[in-house]
């Protein structure tokens, strides 16, 4: 049954309705996204158990780290003892990218110091790409903060039933860190489907492949650059036709 007064003015929400509507809205947001999250943090809970860590560990490494591929390889670099500069250097290739992120994130609805400081702690590939495939003005900042929550709970809580689960079944499962892969895609085809801009993936193709031919250790960091750089390119051409348009 609809109300009565539909839509006559000042019949705002309450802030509690408004709340529980964001709520609601971050978890249709993120439950694809979550099918990913959740059993790649299983993964990453088996594996961390198998290298010999406590289960505890699980959720101090998603909670101080919160990088999935960067928890994954911290492993390797603890149990090598890595030096703390050569951390520090791995740390800053593997989430270089996110610099680019921060870009067009939409940070500017975030309001409050802390909910910033959190946001930007939280922002991951997963949070990114699910903002990215929407309206940023349709987007309210609590809905930005509970899109990231909702992610990272996703996470942690895998990370947390995949050591428990590993410490009382220890066994090697294969395939689990397919799921990362699998979850970009989806999220690659959301975004595609929202927008229909077809010179967009072409580009981030063509950026892949270059990068993968000229430094193939830094695949990654150099596609993003060489990706942001033809975006930018692009902005450029379409702001000029667009302005000779208008002078014609």
């Amino acid at each position: 049954m609809t109300s009565a007064f539909p839509e006559l003015p000042g019949l705002e929400a309450s802030p509690a309705e408004s709340r529980r509507s964001d709520v609601r809205a971050a978890a249709r947001d993120t439950v694809s996204v979550g099918f990913g999250l959740f059993p790649l943090g299983l993964a990453f809970g088996l594996l961390l158990v198998q290298s010999g860590f406590a289960w505890w560990w699980a959720p101090i490494f998603s909670l101080t780290i919160y990088a999935g591929s960067l928890e994954f390889l911290a492993i390797g670099l603890v149990l090598a003892v890595t030096p703390l500069a050569s951390v520090a250097m791995t740390t800053f290739l593997v989430n270089f990218r996110h610099v680019f992120y921060g870009l067009s994130f939409p940070m500017h609805r975030v309001r409050g110091r802390l909910a910033k400081v959190y946001s930007m702690y939280a922002l991951t590939d997963e949070a990114y790409a699910v903002t990215a495939g929407k309206d940023p003005d349709t987007l309210s900042g609590r809905r930005v903060l509970f899109i990231q929550v909702f992610c990272q709970l996703y996470w942690v809580l895998g990370g947390v039933v995949g050591a428990v689960v590993g410490n009382a079944i220890p066994m090697q499962l294969v395939g689990l860190d397919f799921a990362l892969t699998a979850l970009f895609v989806v999220l690659a085809l959301d975004a595609f489907r929202a927008r229909r801009d077809i010179p967009t993936p072409i580009l981030a193709l063509l950026s892949a492949l270059a990068a993968l031919v000229i430094a193939r250790e830094q695949m990654l960091m150099v596609a993003m650059t060489l990706f942001v750089a033809a975006l930018m390119v692009r902005f450029l051409l379409h702001r000029r036709s667009g302005k000779d348009a208008v002078d014609a």
